[in-house]
């Protein structure tokens, strides 16, 4: 899990970036609090293959990216 709360763009697509380059995993839960990194982390993922579903919470949101 990647937990990118209290960061803003680019850092959570960046630290995104950083683990699929490294390990290429077949699936990854990316935690962001901001709509702009939601946005910005699924386009990322999207435009490397993979599928994105997220989940509101409370004062955050979940991003699960699935090959």
């Amino acid at each position: 899990m990647i937990d990118a709360t209290g960061y803003s763009c680019p850092t959570p697509v960046l630290m995104v970036q950083k683990e699929v380059k490294a390990r290429s995993p077949k699936s990854l839960e990316v935690l962001v609090d901001n709509q702009c990194a939601v946005e910005n982390v699924t386009r990322f993922a999207r435009n490397n293959g993979y599928a994105v579903a997220v989940t509101e919470r409370e004062d955050d949101f979940l991003l699960k990216l699935e090959k």
